[in-house]
């Protein structure tokens, strides 16, 4: 029902997240674009096949949203790390009705050739403290992975840790079967993302 699309690394400024995620993977990121209904703005990289990572923070060029932004994004402070995982599905309505309650109810986007549809709870922030998977549902022929050059990243291994890890688990497990996705059982929320890169293996957290 759910496949691994994408990562979203959170950053106070663009500028800042891009510098950090160049520096960290040795490989330059590709232009990005911005989505005026969220007033963000983003940087982007291949991570193969159907899959990306994207830096992403509020446009401060940009008129607010009027609501709450996407993965937290208002209240997001420190230095960039990850904050989002995304999940695209063939069928939202399924994907939402298997989802925990508060995952959001699906909202229209579009930019340039892309055309799709994402869950975002009313509050911007996920289940289980922002770590259950932002869900996706393209609806454009065109995929951002299919246009990013690829600089040879791939993601090993997602792990999530959560103080209730074994309900974590017992939602996703019907969800979706990833052999990278890691649920582990931590006193605090916390999500940190090893990645093979041309230069060896690299974490983000």
């Amino acid at each position: 029902m759910l496949t691994f699309d994408h990562l979203a690394i959170a950053c106070e400024t663009l500028a800042e997240g891009a510098g950090a995620v160049e520096t960290a993977l040795g490989v330059p990121l590709a232009p990005g674009g911005e989505h005026a209904a969220m007033g963000t703005h983003n940087r982007l990289l291949s991570l193969g096949p159907g899959e990306y990572l994207e830096v992403i923070a509020i446009n401060p060029a940009a008129p607010g949203p009027g609501r709450p932004r996407w993965f937290a994004l208002d209240a997001f402070a420190g230095p960039p790390r990850p904050n989002a995982w995304i999940c695209r599905t063939g069928d939202m309505t399924s994907a939402l009705a298997a989802a925990p309650d508060g995952a959001g109810p699906p909202i229209a986007f579009t930019r340039g050739q892309y055309d799709w549809e994402m869950a975002v709870p009313d509050s911007g922030l996920l289940p289980f403290a922002g770590l259950f998977p932002a869900m996706i549902q393209w609806h454009s022929a065109a995929h951002p992975a299919d246009t990013l050059p690829d600089q040879g990243v791939r993601l090993r291994r997602l792990v999530i840790t959560h103080p209730d890890a074994p309900t974590l688990r017992a939602v996703l497990e019907p969800m979706m079967t990833d052999a990278r996705l890691a649920i582990t059982q931590g006193a605090a929320p916390a999500l940190a993302v090893e990645l093979d890169t041309p230069h060896g293996p690299r974490i983000l957290a």
